[in-house]
């Protein structure tokens, strides 16, 4: 299969520092106009803000610019509002004589067009606030994403009086919303909360972050004449999933039979611990997989089996627990899987340690005979791996590693609430030592390989309960086990479970569903998303 582009399956999802590039390379390299850049950026946002609020004559908008390209495009949307019968009325916070360049070109514009413009000195912000009339918009072109550090205190003063004014009306922010840190998506300490925020040609990595929610209120991407080679020249570090990748999925030929749609083996349950293999082995049948084996002790077959007909299984071993004689029972058979998961219940004790340590060199001596078959580690086995760093490195490279944030956090010996506060700076962290691909579990899901992340758009409560992560690894294991390679498997596995979280919600808004029901949710999820 000829391997698409990464632009073809993805959305950029530029730094700050990404974005200028980008920014200076279309007006270096291709001769585009910064005047021009700046004029697509205000026009899109006023699209994007009549999309959303509705039709604009007569609607009182205070728009408050920066010193900077944020406050420029702040000055082609108040001439444009004039145009569609608003009331603009523009705060700048530089006196009109400081603005240069591509901002002072559309100042000039603005004011010949009518628009009418007050000075904001950052010490006289509360009195200057105050005797404006009540708005219906209130516009945040303050900063943009060139924010960095610490708001001085007189910025702080402006978000804190933006936030009270947007209280009462509907804001829009331009870019960013100003106070937020454009890599992080943390505020710092505080930042704008928008209604609508338009990313101009890509949304920054801090703004399509869960923890910036808050602040971004709906975010809409909005081209503004970014040619493409300039992307493909330099990639960003960061893309969005997208429903692109359902295109990965060949649809069914008519001569497809369970042998063709790839054989899953989940290697995993133990006494008690037996419903984490079995969701995982749901999960991949419900994502097409032909055949679903679990490995398993001998002693816990029939509680693996009970109530899961669709499923077979294998005896490994002679009692109940992991131990070397179940490898032994496993060897034999290791060739007849397209794809192996490794974890789910495979239980913390000793035993399954042990187990776990000759997995590798299994897999080792099975290259040595021509066989790949990927293979997934997940839960328990994530357990055991940051207990043996050893182990780690003799994992295949084709390996895909699925932790929730704990599970990260002992992998990279910190705490979890250190994991969460920066979840980007950890993956890049992890990855930067281990060849492996990343599937960071959690709201904004991070899948990664080298240098590159792949951020899921999607947070859904409903997939917080227990045995989702099971049925995310069986996901991904059915797409493998398609032949699709590990790092678009994980990509396609992470926003097709995603949209099963959001499909859920309609029927259980308030949560409530199972983990067997994020399963079921598949193929009605891949109906909706795919091609009849």
């Amino acid at each position: 299969m000829p391997q698409p582009k990464p632009l073809d399956l993805f959305d950029p999802l530029p730094t700050p520092m990404e974005m200028a590039a980008w920014d200076l390379a279309a007006i270096r390299d291709f001769g585009l106009k910064p005047e021009l850049l700046m004029e697509n950026a205000g026009a899109e946002a006023l699209s994007a803000l009549r999309e959303a609020y509705g039709p604009l004559a007569g609607a009182r908008t205070l728009l408050i610019a920066g010193g900077g390209n944020n406050g420029g495009d702040a000055f082609v949307l108040a001439r444009r509002l004039l145009d569609e019968g608003a009331e603009p009325l523009v705060l700048h916070t530089r006196p009109m004589s400081a603005y240069r360049a591509e901002a002072r070109y559309h100042l000039d514009l603005a004011r010949r067009a009518g628009a009418v413009f007050r000075h904001l000195p950052p010490a006289r912000a509360k009195a200057v606030f105050a005797s404006c009339e009540a708005p219906d918009i209130l516009v945040d072109g303050l900063m943009g994403t060139g924010f960095s550090g610490e708001l001085s205190p007189e910025a702080l003063e402006l978000v804190q009086l933006m936030n009270e004014l947007g209280q009462n009306c509907f804001v829009l922010a331009l870019d960013t919303p100003s106070g937020l840190n454009g890599l992080t998506g943390q505020p710092r300490p505080e930042a704008v909360h928008a209604d609508l925020t338009v990313a101009f040609h890509a949304p920054k990595l801090g703004s399509a972050l869960p923890l910036a929610a808050a602040h971004v209120g709906e975010l809409a991407t909005r081209a503004i004449g970014i040619p493409r080679a300039v992307m493909e020249a330099s990639p960003p570090s960061q893309v969005l999933l997208t429903q692109r990748l359902f295109s990965l999925l060949p649809p069914p030929s008519a001569e497809m039979h369970k042998g063709r749609a790839g054989h899953v083996l989940v290697l995993g349950g133990s006494e008690g611990l037996t419903g984490a293999a079995q969701l995982c082995a749901l999960g991949a049948l419900r994502a097409g997989a032909g055949l679903v084996t679990v490995g398993c002790p001998h002693g816990v077959l029939p509680e693996v089996k009970a109530g899961m007909p669709d499923i077979m299984a294998l005896g490994l071993g002679q009692g109940s627990t992991w131990t070397e004689g179940c490898m032994d029972s496993l060897l034999p058979s290791l060739g007849r899987y397209d794809c192996v998961v490794i974890g789910p219940g495979l239980g913390r004790n000793q035993e399954a340690a042990d187990f776990l340590a000759l997995f590798p060199r299994a897999f080792a001596s099975a290259f040595d005979k021509g066989w790949a078959t990927p293979c997934i580690y997940d839960a328990d086995a994530l357990y055991h791996l940051a207990l043996a760093p050893k182990l780690m490195r003799e994992l295949p490279k084709n390996a895909v590693l699925t932790p929730h944030p704990g599970e990260m956090a002992r992998l990279l010996g910190m705490g979890m609430g250190e994991v969460q506060a920066d979840r980007v700076s950890a993956a890049h962290r992890f990855l930067s030592t281990h060849p492996q691909v990343l599937t960071l579990k959690g709201a904004g899901t991070l899948v990664g390989q080298g240098e590159m992340l792949h951020l899921s758009p999607i947070t859904a409560p409903n997939l917080a309960v227990g045995g989702s992560g099971d049925v995310l690894a069986g996901v991904i294991a059915a797409v493998l086990a398609r032949g699709i390679p590990p790092l678009q498997a994980a990509c396609l596995g992470v926003y097709w479970h995603g949209l099963c979280g959001l499909a859920l919600a309609r029927e259980f808004p308030g949560r409530g569903n199972l983990a067997s029901e994020i399963a079921h949710a598949l193929p009605h999820v891949l109906k909706e998303y795919t091609p009849c």
